[in-house]
C-alpha cells in the first residue's frame, strides 16, 4: 500500500485479493508490527498509512484496517467451505465479546486492538458490523434492490468512517451523517469497479452488487455480466449506478472543510480520489470488463492538487 488515508481505503478497496497475510499467520497471532506491514504491503486504490495523518493515529489505524482486511479475508480468501469462514469470523466476534467484558484475550492482536479500543474510547458497534457484513458476504449472493445494498453498506463501509471520527475526537451526529454518505458512495465505486471481480471470482461463489430490480428495469442481464457484453443498456445502467454514487459522494463533502488541519486534507485527498475514480468510470462508460479503472501513480498528483485547492 502507498500513501493516503488508513482505512477508509477498507471501504474502497476492502474486496482487493492481493496479500493474504492469513495463510502465513494465525490472525490471532498478529502483533502491531504485522499489522503495520499488512497495511503496507497491500494494495487498495485507496492506500493507507498516510503521511497525512498525524503520527500517534497511525498505529491505531493500522490494528483497524488489519481487523477490517483479516475479516474480509475470511469471507473471501482461500477455497474455504462457508462453515469454515463462518467459524473464523465467529471466533473474531468471540474476542470482540471479551473486550466487551472486560475479559482477557491469549490474542496479541486483540490485547493491542483492545488497548486502542480503551485509549481511544472507540464503540464496538461498528466492530460487530464489519464482521456482520463479512458474514453475508458467505452467505448472501444477490441484492434485490438499493435499500439492501444500502444496508450492506452501513455495516461493510460506513463503521470505518464512523471509528475514524471517533480517533479524531470529532464523531458529532452532523459529521457521522457526511461520514455515511463518504464512505457507502465510496464502497458502491468499489462494487462498479469490481463487477467482474466479484462474479468471476476463484475463491466464493460469484457474487453481484447490482440490484437486480434496476438490472430487470435497464434490461440488463447475469448473462450479460457473464459473457462482459457492454451495450446502450449496460452503458445507461453503469451510468445511473456511477451518478447516484457521485451525488452520495458530494452530499457528504461538506465533511472535508469540518474536519480540521491534517485531518481535514487527509478527507479532501479521500473524496479527490473517489472523484478521479467516478471520472475513470465514466470516461469508459462503465465498462469495467475491459478497463477496470484504477489509481495509478500519475493520479496521485492530480487528487492532491485538488485536495490543496478546495
Amino acid at each position: 500500500m502507498s500513501a493516503l488515508f488508513y482505512v477508509i481505503l477498507a471501504i474502497m478497496a476492502i474486496d482487493s485479493d492481493i496479500f493474504n497475510v492469513t495463510n502465513s499467520k494465525n490472525a490471532l497471532d498478529l502483533s502491531l508490527d504485522d499489522s503495520l506491514n499488512l497495511t503496507q504491503q497491500h494494495y487498495e486504490n485507496f492506500p493507507v498509512a498516510s503521511f497525512v495523518l498525524p503520527k500517534h493515529l497511525r498505529d491505531p489505524i493500522a490494528l483497524i484496517y488489519t481487523f477490517a482486511r483479516q475479516s474480509d479475508d475470511f469471507a473471501d480468501e482461500g477455497h474455504h467451505k462457508p462453515a469454515w469462514r463462518l467459524a473464523k469470523l465467529h471466533g473474531f466476534k468471540l474476542e470482540l465479546d471479551l473486550i466487551r467484558d472486560n475479559g482477557k484475550t491469549k490474542s496479541p492482536f486483540f490485547n493491542e486492538l483492545s488497548t486502542i479500543i480503551r485509549k481511544y474510547n472507540l464503540p464496538l458497534e461498528p466492530f460487530y458490523d464489519l464482521l456482520d457484513a463479512f458474514g453475508q458476504d458467505v452467505t448472501k449472493e444477490r441484492y434485490a434492490n438499493f435499500y439492501e445494498v444500502l444496508d450492506y453498506c452501513r455495516r461493510s463501509a460506513n463503521p470505518i468512517g464512523t471509528l475514524l471520527l471517533h480517533l479524531f475526537d470529532k464523531a458529532t451526529p452532523e459529521n457521522l451523517i457526511y461520514s455515511n454518505k463518504i464512505c457507502t458512495a465510496l464502497q458502491l465505486i468499489n462494487f462498479y469497479q469490481d463487477v467482474a471481480i466479484d462474479f468471476e471470482n476463484e475463491f466464493h461463489k460469484s457474487r453481484i452488487y447490482l440490484c437486480q430490480d434496476e438490472m430487470k428495469a435497464y434490461s440488463v442481464t447475469e448473462a450479460q455480466i457473464a459473457s462482459q457484453h457492454v451495450n446502450r443498456h449496460w452503458e445507461s445502467f453503469m451510468l445511473f449506478n456511477i451518478e447516484r454514487a457521485e451525488a452520495l459522494l458530494k452530499e457528504g463533502k461538506p465533511l472535508e472543510h469540518i474536519l480540521p488541519g491534517r485531518m481535514g486534507l487527509e478527507m479532501r485527498m479521500i473524496i479527490a480520489g473517489g472523484e478521479r475514480v467516478i471520472y475513470k468510470l465514466k470516461n469508459v462508460r462503465g465498462d469495467v470488463f475491459k478497463h477496470r479503472p484504477t489509481l495509478q501513480t500519475w493520479d496521485w498528483p492530480v487528487i492532491l492538487l485538488n485536495a490543496l485547492l478546495r
